[in-house]
């Protein structure tokens, strides 16, 4: 077994923050992640990091503009933190070497994004995220942290009493790629969660293949709430034939959007005419597709990202890296030619519930970056907030974890508190399949009910290797690439950008099967080292949880809110639905239930406005 203060799961931007805010307050910290740290999909962030940083810009334009992005959804204790961390936390990265571009006279540059009221997003050309990563990693290394890489982290060593608010984490387990191991992990302070998306779920996504909604699983089975899941970002501008990102920056810098009838359609329809290509994400997005629907797209498929006019020197300087994409992967030159586009899954604004300190309400759990929901984003994320969002609140995790001191949180967690419990008649059964679905089935993971954190960690372990054992022993059924594949098909097809009642009702029957054929899953590689079929097969585990959560919270919410589009509701309705869905495993029997949104923040009361651009 191996032992630290505190362990970071995950070695993207807001793992790698948590981890040196964690060292600074004095822990001993262990990084472990599947992946090399720099290979984490923190480094396809193109676009930038918002701050406010100039004169004539403040913390609270900045949580205004988040505020009215989330469609106010979005907590305000949680945005006004963000709004007010993150020039300080853009300081520290530019010391630590972050290198940003900058204006002629050394000023760090910033530029427009979507939804904002100033140009505040700060950049390193269109590879901000690459930069990023690689800053951090320096100090990681710098400090001497110890990084466990390419191990898989398979659950969490958590007690197991009655209600997750009186259980403990103490570690967790984790799979070593290389070698086969199976370890147990003992956290004598803190484990946080960092591991990035659930892009997986869907088979048109901008996310990196890793991307398999890992922490969410962990977190949703050993008893924590997953916030908000319905509210998945569909980013406007990727490649059609591989889902990779073309960075909102191309739009800031004035890049354009186009139909096949010529026509800058975000105006000349309507969409957005103030604002236009640079209204959020959602509204591009849903005009994209409405382009299409109606007729007027490129092959029924796609529109067009026009940058040319902005002329080489300044393409090159601020976006080359865009030039490099759109030819290796559409063949196109963007000095001559416009880039094919559409919407693909982008980023999940829901997530493990935490307070603005990371922290669950399982003791000693914590969650940072994408895979927590504190809630910043709200029904809709602007862009520029995701990359100050993992600095400022894995910071603050690290800080908390590793017992450093920090005021008291104001968002409240878990079962308790002002919620009341939905009461809608579901389709289908959700959760687990059978309460003895053993070890390879996607059931409650629990702990045992002691003192010694020691003994919580060694069950966890014994618990994870007969499930291997299980999956191992087994020549015949079905391969995980079939499951996962049915599984990003009817989510796809079902809850994408324009969701209607019995397409949802129809991913829940769909999962529900699904969960049964994955019963009879095994593992075709028979070797213990190096074997990503038995990673692969572990992470759809993960994907049909995270699924099955999106699903939910999207059948229930029955309006129209961010980046939520129910064809049956077709308005945002404050009166009902100004809270959080929840989503609580309850021992394989999930339970639906809602907070409350916080709207009073420190100096003011945010008043829900219509949203327009």
């Amino acid at each position: 077994m191996y032992e630290h203060d505190v362990i970071v799961v995950g070695g993207g931007g807001a793992g790698l923050r948590a981890a040196i805010a964690a060292q600074e307050e004095g822990a001993d910290v262990a990084i472990v992640t599947k992946l090399h740290p720099v290979r984490s999909h923190t480094g396809a962030a193109e676009g930038g990091i918002n701050a406010a940083l100039r004169e004539g810009d403040d913390w609270e334009l900045h949580a205004y503009d988040t505020m009215k992005g989330s469609d106010y959804l979005g907590d305000a204790p949680a945005i006004e933190t963000l709004a007010q961390d993150a020039p300080e936390e853009v300081f520290q990265i530019e010391h630590w070497g972050m290198p940003f571009s900058r204006e002629e006279d050394g000023r760090v540059s910033q530029r427009p994004f979507g939804g904002l009221s100033f140009p505040r997003t700060t950049y390193a050309g269109a590879e901000t995220g690459h930069h990023l990563l690689h800053t951090m990693y320096e100090q990681v290394v710098k400090r001497g942290i110890q990084v466990y890489d390419e191990w898989y982290v398979m659950n969490l060593a958590v007690t197991d009493e009655e209600t997750p608010e009186d259980r403990s984490c103490h570690g967790i387990v984790a799979y070593d790629v290389q070698s086969g191991e199976i370890s147990g992990f003992k956290a004598n302070d803190g484990v946080i969660l960092a591991t990035g998306g659930p892009g997986q779920a869907f088979d048109h996504t901008t996310n990196a293949v890793a991307c398999t909604g890992d922490g969410y699983a962990m977190a949703y089975r050993a008893g924590v709430p997953m916030e908000d899941m319905e509210f998945v970002q569909f980013h406007p501008t990727t490649l059609p034939s591989t889902g990779v990102l073309i960075s909102e920056g191309v739009r800031g810098e004035g890049g354009i959007l186009y139909n096949a009838d010529g026509e800058r359609f975000m105006f000349e329809h309507g969409y957005a005419n103030n604002d236009g290509e640079l209204a959020s994400r959602d509204v591009v997005s849903r005009a994209e597709l409405t382009e299409v629907n109606e007729g007027r797209g490129f092959e029924d498929e796609y529109v067009m990202l026009d940058m040319r006019h902005l002329g080489e020197e300044r393409i090159v300087d601020r976006l080359e890296n865009i030039l490099h994409l759109a030819e290796d992967f559409e063949g196109v030159d963007g000095l001559k030619e416009p880039m094919p586009v559409k919407p693909g899954q982008h980023y999940e604004m829901g997530g493990i519930e935490t307070d603005e300190n990371g922290l669950t309400c399982i003791d000693g759990l914590y969650a940072a970056g994408e895979t927590a929901c504190v809630s910043v984003h709200g029904a809709n994320r602007l862009g520029g907030n995701a990359l100050p969002e993992l600095i400022v609140f894995g910071a603050r995790a690290g800080k908390h974890a590793a017992g450093g001191d920090m005021a008291e949180a104001k968002i409240e967690t878990g079962e308790r508190g002002d919620i009341e419990y939905d009461e809608t008649e579901l389709p289908y059964q959700p959760g687990e399949v059978g309460m003895d679905a053993g070890p390879s089935g996607v059931a409650a993971d629990g702990g045992a009910v002691t003192a010694d954190a020691g003994a919580v960690v060694e069950q966890a372990v014994e618990t994870e290797r007969e499930r291997v054992a299980t999956l191992m022993e087994r020549d015949e059924g079905v391969q995980h690439s079939q499951i996962r594949a049915d599984l990003q098909q009817t989510m796809t097809q079902n809850v994408n950008v324009f969701r209607e009642e019995e397409g949802l009702k129809q991913a829940l029957q769909d999962i529900r099967e699904i969960r049964e054929a994955y019963q009879d899953v095994y593992v075709d590689d028979p070797s213990r080292t190096f074997n990503t079929d038995l990673q692969q097969t572990i992470e759809t585990r993960n994907l049909i949880d995270v699924a099955e959560t999106i699903t939910l919270g999207a059948l229930v919410r029955t309006e129209f809110r961010g980046a939520h589009w129910r064809a049956e509701h077709q308005e945002r309705k404050d009166d009902e639905w100004l809270k959080h869905t929840l989503v609580a495993w309850n021992d394989g029997e999930p339970t639906i239930f809602y907070r409350p949104t916080i709207l009073e923040g420190e100096n003011k009361t945010y008043e829900p406005k219509e949203r327009s651009y």
